[in-house]
């Protein structure tokens, strides 16, 4: 279907098998996802959902406004018809939306190019509008005659987290407006915005003030932000260095100076802000680069990690940026609620006779006779943890389904923990 059909229903074909990985990868699908299973009533019918969706067992899904379908096929091959409701937001709600959106000129770029800022659930929430689900929100039903979620239901509602993964526009579908209709909206009051009711002058019109001089024109439009970061000048001359001076250094700061300013540029023209890194997360994100051998020697000395250690702290980072590193380093006791919903989630996450024998330490979880391990984020995210040559390294991104997370951290047919 052309995606940009102004059209009130889109249908997407079914999806394969999502077994051994999470389910969604953006920010809009583990957004979905978190209110999913936040807010879920019943964590055995969320597990089963997980299962059939895993499988491939959901069909092609239609979304429309307020109604998302789909046949949902059981473990013996019997199909149920699954619909999942999700109130349409009003009128007064998408005005406050558009309002709030022309507000801010990065959420308006964005959205022009079809694109959704993270941030924009956030801003939408602060002025009264809800676009992700919230407790009670999703209302299931099914054919199976199940009086709440059931697993064809959850399956549906796990599949639709990877669906946003490839446009996000499928969730304001959800909540009743069309992407081609939402665009138009927002280029009309884009417009009334941006030109303000005229008011009375104060002091001299700058016209009249001009009038018996030259004109000058126009200012340039502002440069695009560059596909890459700018190449650093070699330093790589015949000129001896002064004493003191490292020109292989040199060269690497200044390549990945001119990174971090292309990262910076591109934050400030999307309207997000920078992360502020420990000098030690630093290290690691430089030595991320490949720098030189004699670079990254100074590296791992300055940063206290060594060499293996400062290559898995690498690993983690190009995983995860600092969230990783942290989990990498720290190890915490998990109390209180987060101890709840950590067992919580264990305990849906596999069968009975399926779930394996799990040692818990801090905020560490290790199979009995495995390589393997499940660390918890602070954030309730579980990630993958995997034994090699007697050091635990990173294995995967994060995910909140800690069978997924274990999954990812099994090594591949041919690999196993080295001498």
């Amino acid at each position: 279907m052309n995606r940009y059909d102004d059209t009130p229903e889109r249908t997407f074909a079914a999806l394969p098998p999502a077994r051994g990985r999470a389910f969604a990868a953006s920010w809009w699908g583990r957004a979905w996802l978190q209110a999913l299973e936040d807010t879920a009533l019943d964590l055995a019918q969320l597990k089963a959902g997980r299962r059939l969706a895993r499988a491939g067992a959901v069909g092609a899904v239609s979304v429309r406004p307020g109604r998302l379908t789909a046949v949902v096929q059981d473990r013996d091959g019997t199909a149920h018809r699954a619909d999942v409701l999700l109130s349409e937001l009003s009128p007064a709600q998408w005005d406050h939306f558009l309002d709030m959106t022309v507000e801010r000129a990065g959420h308006v770029a964005a959205l022009l190019d079809r694109e959704m800022p993270p941030h924009l659930v956030e801003d939408a929430a602060s002025a009264g509008v809800d676009l992700l689900p919230g407790i009670g929100d999703l209302e299931p039903e099914c054919d199976c005659d199940a009086w709440d979620h059931c697993g064809h239901t959850a399956a549906l509602c796990y599949e639709v987290a990877r669906l946003l993964d490839q446009d996000p526009f499928v969730l304001l579908l959800m909540r009743g407006r069309t992407e081609p209709a939402l665009l138009e909206d927002l280029q009309a009051r884009s417009g009334t915005h941006a030109v303000p009711e005229p008011a009375e002058p104060e002091g001299v019109d700058a016209a009249e003030a001009y009038a018996a001089g030259d004109i000058l024109p126009p200012l340039p439009a502002p440069p695009c932000l560059p596909d890459e970061p700018g190449t650093p000048p070699s330093l790589d001359t015949e000129t001896p260095p002064a004493p003191g001076v490292d020109p292989p250094a040199l060269e690497y700061l200044a390549a990945r100076t001119a990174v971090h300013a292309h990262r910076l540029l591109a934050q400030a023209l999307g309207g997000e802000p920078g992360a502020r890194l420990t000098a030690g997360q630093d290290a690691v994100r430089l030595a991320a680069g490949d720098p030189a051998r004699e670079v990254a020697d100074r590296l791992a000395d300055g940063s206290g990690r060594g060499r293996e250690g400062l290559a898995t702290a690498v690993r983690a980072w190009r995983l995860g940026g600092p969230d990783a590193l942290s989990v990498l380093d720290e190890e915490w006791q998990v109390e209180g609620e987060a101890l709840a919903r950590a067992r919580a989630a264990l305990e849906a996450a596999w069968d009975p006779d399926e779930r394996p024998e799990l040692r818990a330490r801090g905020n560490r979880w290790t199979p009995a006779g495995s390589a393997t391990q499940l660390r918890l984020g602070r954030d309730g995210r579980w990630w993958p943890y995997r034994k090699e040559r007697g050091r635990w390294q990173p294995a995967g991104e994060p995910t909140r389904d800690p069978a997924t997370a274990l999954a990812a951290a099994e090594p591949s047919p041919g690999e196993g923990d080295g001498p």
